[in-house]
């Protein structure tokens, strides 16, 4: 395999990144170009993403692939979180700054669409978990509200395809990006119009949807100019970062589940087709799209959210490291109180530590005091959050899930790994952690014809890095643990 060389852009709810992959013999290394924060923008009581800014960071990291690496990409790939968006006008301009999925219109959004297309229909035309912040969800709050973006908007485009628009000026939406909007059908690159519909939203504002590993188009000449960059294309990779990042499990056979974890914990299975049902809708998992015709069966878990918020406001009384946070949490109790990381009251409330306070004391708990009193908290609730939603799966397929894969920045957190492998007591492999930059390498690789298959992708991440095994090794009584956690579910 001749060398070749692809800068990956992933970017987090929380950071972002630019990683060149030197794909060569059969094998890919990694080199960090760049990284930079990504935050929301609190704008008249209003939260927003700066995608211009995100654009800068993105043409700096290309800049300095050049400039400071001596590295000239063969193509550059996208990939961000879901379900947020931005309106293009007539005459290709953004109308204004993107909307962040954590903004509070639509609290009340989810309740008021029900008024008008019953919960399981909208369940069963999408095959979507329900949560506020779906693309569905907050197209319909903007339609109620009588926003003016919407009415001055002749199409959408999700976070990755509104970047790649940036640079190369195609309009598309790739697919499994478009998959977490809650507007496809299940399993199939095509819009739901009864959802449209009903939710008020013009159908006109849609664009063509792409397959993951398509080559979009080639970066404008001011990017290039702007840059140094010689002439390369843009590949809409699987623009997803779960997508791209389950792309690049390494695992073999079947019966093995995966964890994407870091701001949000993504657990599931990668199923051939959608499973659909009012099973699977009383569990609230969601069936998006992944490469080759997959569909990524799973859930949205709060995940280490939880804790980058508490080391938020414990950073303001002086700053801690993770170590610091990991050793109090080792020195506390388990199972002294427990809280359901997907309850509404985690997902932005300004005051992480207190909220988890109030939540134990709702629910007649001890209420922990100390830092690692609820960092423990956190950690228990997460695994035993795992364990719940890995027999979930196994009801709904009838299949025993064997072993489970952590990848993404999760897989760094040791305490986590070995809690995981104990509560769920099946083995854990935990690795590679650049999971989403590399399956985003990756499809590039296949876009340029230098791979072939979603298997020999995985081979290749096989003969790469190093996956840690954690075997289960439960010393604390994990079925009692479970018990009360499973009656806080009922909150």
């Amino acid at each position: 395999m001749a060398k070749s060389n692809f800068l990956a852009f992933d970017i987090g709810a929380s950071s972002g990144r630019a990683i060149l992959g030197i794909l060569e013999n059969n094998k890919i290394e990694l080199v960090e170009i760049h990284r930079f924060k990504n935050q929301m923008c609190k704008i008249n009581g209003s939260y927003f993403w700066n995608i211009y800014s995100l654009f800068d960071e993105l043409k700096t990291g290309l800049r300095k692939c050049i400039s400071e690496y001596k590295m000239q990409p063969d193509s550059i790939g996208i990939d961000t979180w879901g379900v947020d968006y931005s309106l293009i006008s007539k005459d290709g301009y953004l109308v204004g700054l993107p909307f962040a999925y954590r903004d509070h219109r639509t609290d009340k959004s989810m309740e008021e669409f029900f008024k008008i297309m019953p919960k399981k229909e909208t369940y069963l035309l999408s095959g979507i978990q329900f949560m506020q912040f779906n693309t569905l969800f907050q197209l319909f709050s903007s339609v109620q509200q009588n926003y003016s973006g919407l009415k001055n908007a002749e199409s959408i485009l999700f976070t990755p395809d509104t970047l790649n628009y940036l640079f190369t000026g195609v309009k598309k939406i790739e697919y499994t990006i478009a998959s977490t909007s809650q507007l496809l059908k299940p399993g199939k690159a095509e819009w739901e119009g009864k959802l449209f519909n009903s939710a008020g939203i013009p159908s006109g504002l849609t664009v063509e949807i792409i397959q993951p590993g398509t080559v979009l188009g080639e970066l404008l000449p001011e990017v290039l100019e702007e840059t140094g960059c010689q002439a390369i294309p843009c590949v809409a990779v699987a623009s997803h970062d779960t997508a791209s990042a389950i792309a690049s499990v390494p695992a073999h056979g079947e019966n093995w589940a995966y964890l994407s974890s870091g701001t949000w914990s993504l657990l599931g299975i990668e199923s051939p087709v959608p499973l659909v049902s009012e099973k699977t809708l009383e569990m609230n998992f969601t069936n998006e799209g992944g490469v080759e015709g997959t569909t990524r069966f799973l859930k949205n878990i709060m995940g280490m959210w939880l804790i980058q918020e508490c080391k938020r406001i414990w950073d303001g009384e002086g700053e801690m490291d993770w170590q610091q946070i990991v050793d109090l949490s080792n020195a506390s109790l388990p199972f002294q109180c427990l809280i359901n990381p997907d309850d509404s009251s985690f997902l932005n409330p300004g005051n992480m530590p207190k909220a988890i306070q109030e939540f134990c004391a709702r629910t007649n708990q001890p209420v922990p005091e100390t830092k690692g009193e609820i960092a423990r908290c956190i950690y228990d609730s997460l695994v035993l959050k795992y364990k719940f939603t890995i027999k979930q799966i196994e009801s709904v397929t009838g299949k025993q899930i064997e072993k489970l894969h952590i990848i993404g920045g999760g897989a760094h957190n040791v305490i986590m790994n070995q809690l995981t492998a104990d509560a769920t007591g099946i083995p854990v492999f935990a690795g590679p952690t650049e999971a989403t930059a590399i399956g985003n390498i990756m499809l590039q690789a296949k876009a340029l014809g230098k791979v072939k298959s979603l298997i020999e992708i995985r081979e290749i991440v096989q003969n790469s890095f190093e996956v840690i095994e954690y075997k289960p090794s439960p010393k604390l009584d994990w079925e009692k643990a479970y018990s009360k956690f499973e009656s806080l579910l009922a909150y």
